[in-house]
């Protein structure tokens, strides 16, 4: 084969590659899907199943990344009102989704507002 023709297939595999990659990248991938490939529905539910309260799902959060208390101010706000999943819903968000203030209030919260204070 010539060079020129081993180039262009070099060049032809390394787009393929590179639109791949990129189409990968821009793929919401669900909470729940993310933590499972952590170690499966233990991961965050007790032999594999939804508690009826929450509350051993919302420990397994802590465990993982802290009280809220311990957290901005936004979660430090709603410690002992709420539980990770009355906002992170992980059946029903996305990885890197954000809550926003105003699906539970309506004043004009922000979060950006509320961690400058």
């Amino acid at each position: 084969m010539s060079n020129k023709l081993l180039t262009a297939l070099f060049a032809a595999g390394f787009a393929l590659l590179s639109s791949t990659a990129s189409f990968a990248a821009d793929e919401k991938q669900n909470l729940a899907d993310f933590h499972v490939e952590m170690g499966g529905c233990e991961n965050c539910h007790a032999d594999g199943e939804p508690s009826a309260d929450g509350a051993y799902e919302f420990e397994q959060c802590q465990s993982c990344h802290g009280a809220l208390s311990e957290m901005d101010k936004v979660h430090q706000s709603h410690d002992g009102k709420l539980m990770c999943a009355d906002c992170h819903a992980p059946h029903d968000t996305n990885v890197g989704d954000r809550p926003e203030c105003s699906s539970c209030h309506d004043d004009g919260r922000t979060a950006d507002k509320i961690n400058k204070q």
